[in-house]
């Protein structure tokens, strides 16, 4: 996963990401933000999504940053309902900005939503966090999927998306690059372990549906409650 891939708003933990070492930028002298990692990756995801949300209604969605993941996905999966949500205000701002212009009536209204702290009482049958897991503090996983497993219903899905290590072992160069960039920012966030990600779900009633191999060394990463 190349460093530019790291979204607007990341970690969603009182931790914040550095501004200085995003890519995004404000756009047309709004409050929208635009981020060069949503563009390559929003429709291989989306493809995942149809797969994975087919039976969904409900969507809440952790660290959405700028806003363009789910105004791309609400736009592509007009069954369901999309909540996106963030525990920064300037993508809150970015994300509502990006809802006005659009008018997709399936986006809901961004909510503030930081996972370390009480969270709101939404209802949702899926949640969705992208690029959330490496960079956040491991505390942050913990708490998601303690979330996810009293949030979600039977066969509720949790869907994760970016890179892991297997077995201990990072996948490829570019990844353990990576890897390192993270951890000289902040010392708590890094690649994590599939197999430790997958056994912290489980302690929470998690079970793994599918890992999906995706571009630039990145897994769609499926639970079911």
């Amino acid at each position: 996963m190349p460093a530019s891939d790291i979204p607007t708003s990341a970690s969603s933990s009182s931790e914040p990401t550095p501004r200085a070492a995003m890519r995004d930028h404000a756009i047309d002298h709004s409050q929208r933000l635009a981020s060069p990692a949503v563009a390559r990756n929003r429709d291989v995801i989306l493809e995942v999504l149809r797969e994975v949300l087919a039976e969904s209604q409900q969507v809440l969605e952790l660290a959405s940053g700028s806003g363009e993941h789910a105004v791309h996905f609400a736009q592509g999966l007009p069954h369901l309902e999309w909540q996106p949500s963030d525990a920064s205000p300037r993508a809150l701002e970015s994300i509502a900005d990006w809802r006005a212009e659009t008018g997709i009536a399936n986006l809901k209204s961004p909510v503030e939503l930081d996972v370390m702290a009480a969270w709101p009482e939404l209802a949702c049958d899926a949640l969705v966090a992208i690029n959330l897991i490496h960079i956040s503090p491991w505390r942050v996983t913990a708490e998601l999927m303690l979330q996810a497993g009293r949030l979600l219903p039977a066969e509720g899905v949790l869907y994760l998306y970016g890179p892991y290590k297997r077995n201990g072992e990072h996948t490829a160069p570019s990844n353990e690059g990576f890897d390192v960039q993270l951890k000289s920012r902040n010392s708590l966030w890094g690649v994590r372990d599939i197999e430790v990600v997958i056994e912290e779900a489980e302690r929470n009633g998690l079970l793994l549906d599918k890992v999906i191999e995706m571009p630039a060394n990145n897994l769609s990463v499926v639970f079911r409650r």
